[in-house]
């Protein structure tokens, strides 16, 4: 039996990992004009803090923890700690080094600007 083949066997024998807190999907709408692309996410509760935004060849990660601070017993609870995860592929004509976000009342916006060469002109045609 081969070396890989062994590494493949116990890869697949593993047990997966899980998170202890729940993951969620934030939602989020996604704008675009001439000049960027801007997205907003809904994460109630998240500090930036607790806020990962990462853009690593062409995938844009967003990632945080809520953490809900607890006072007394809890007798019903509904909302508690969370981990908010979303991944999105982007243009290569995003301006990687001019990405801003701001974040304000649980939405995040992360504004995507479009590089000088993705953005579309006016060509001027000259008489002959």
């Amino acid at each position: 039996m081969s070396e890989s083949t062994d590494i493949t066997r116990v890869e697949e024998s593993m047990p997966e990992r899980k998170s202890e807190l729940p993951v969620i999907a934030p939602p989020v709408d996604i704008y675009e004009n001439d000049e960027e692309i801007m997205l907003q996410a809904d994460m109630p509760g998240i500090s930036k803090d607790d806020l990962g935004i990462n853009i690593d060849n062409g995938r844009l990660a967003i990632s945080g923890v809520r953490k809900v601070e607890k006072t007394g017993v809890a007798t019903w609870e509904e909302f508690g700690d969370v981990e908010y995860r979303r991944t999105f592929s982007i243009p290569q004509s995003i301006d990687v080094g001019k990405v801003s976000a701001e974040l304000k009342e649980g939405v995040l916006k992360l504004h995507l600007p479009k590089s000088e060469k993705a953005k579309p002109r006016q060509i001027e045609i000259s008489a002959g």
